[in-house]
């Protein structure tokens, strides 16, 4: 006869199901008890209802049924609890010369348009848009500058969309990957980002609303940068002028990545944009 369940065993009784009919992993193990652990102890903190365990069911069902390849519903909602950046930190903890990290976001598309050092990833020209150069040097943690290093940028228009989420954009409009050269050097032409809300019209709208948030993010422009032998570095440039730094709806500005649009009006462009990255060697290589 199997063990009865109470309120005060149901949770040792599910670990200790663990791994009875199938192997699995000591990290599969670790991971799933404190997930028990956790979820069990929030439903008796709140001392959750049935009612309340079934709306949230079909809440996720319908996070589920919105996702798709333009856009990543449980990404989204991930950001605005502080779980994405959470991860991130702990994934990539600074312990040296590195430059910090942070979310990717649901905005994310791979494979842009590769560019020309120098050149604009902007198709589309908006009223009121002030354009940008972007410019800096990449190096390694000890401040060597580095090669060949890929550099992905995307950014939201001056309507505050991405081009995926706006029929009216060119497609991967603000969008480009970049390469430095022989000095580690980049530069790129785009447009001032923005402030703009996140998604809020369907689970992600309702779950801010739930927790008395606004949605919206201050302006940055993202940055995913790739070298073989190096850690990948998925970061942000945060406009130090713009509104929403002290409460970004997805918690992932830092000090470290905030920078001054500086106007420049002699040059081509509007304002211009020093920042400079360094990139982690991965460990491996490093104990070789």
């Amino acid at each position: 006869m199997g063990t009865t369940v109470t309120l005060d065993n149901i949770t040792d009784v599910v670990i200790g199901s663990l791994g009875q009919n199938g192997p699995i992993t000591d990290r599969q193990r670790e991971i799933m008890t404190a997930a028990l652990r956790h979820l069990h102890g929030f439903c008796k903190d709140v001392n959750l209802q049935h009612h309340e365990f079934l709306a949230a069911c079909d809440f996720l069902a319908r996070a589920g049924q919105i996702t798709d390849d333009k856009r990543q519903e449980f990404i989204l909602l991930g950001d605005i609890v502080g779980v994405e950046v959470l991860v991130d930190m702990l994934t990539n903890p600074v312990s040296g010369g590195e430059s910090a990290s942070t979310v990717l976001g649901p905005f994310y598309r791979d494979n842009p348009p590769v560019l020309p050092a120098g050149a604009s990833v902007v198709q589309k020209h908006f009223d009121g848009e002030e354009t940008v150069l972007f410019e800096g040097v990449v190096t390694d943690d000890e401040g060597n500058p580095l090669e060949g290093v890929l550099m992905d940028v995307w950014e939201d228009a001056p309507n505050g969309l991405y081009e995926n989420h706006d029929h009216d954009q060119p497609d991967y409009n603000l969008r480009g990957r970049f390469q430095t050269d022989a000095e580690g050097r980049y530069s790129f032409r785009a447009l001032r980002p923005v402030p703009y809300p996140i998604p809020e019209d369907e689970t992600a709208g309702e779950l801010l609303r739930f927790m008395g948030h606004h949605p919206y993010r201050p302006g940055h422009m993202h940055f995913l940068i790739q070298k073989p032998g190096y850690r990948t570095l998925v970061s942000q440039i945060f406009d130090r002028s713009s509104t929403y730094l002290d409460n970004d709806s997805v918690f992932a500005v830092k000090d470290d990545l905030i920078a001054d649009f500086v106007p420049t009006p002699d040059a081509e462009e509007d304002l211009h944009v020093q920042f400079d990255f360094a990139l982690k060697r991965e460990k491996a290589l490093v104990d070789a």
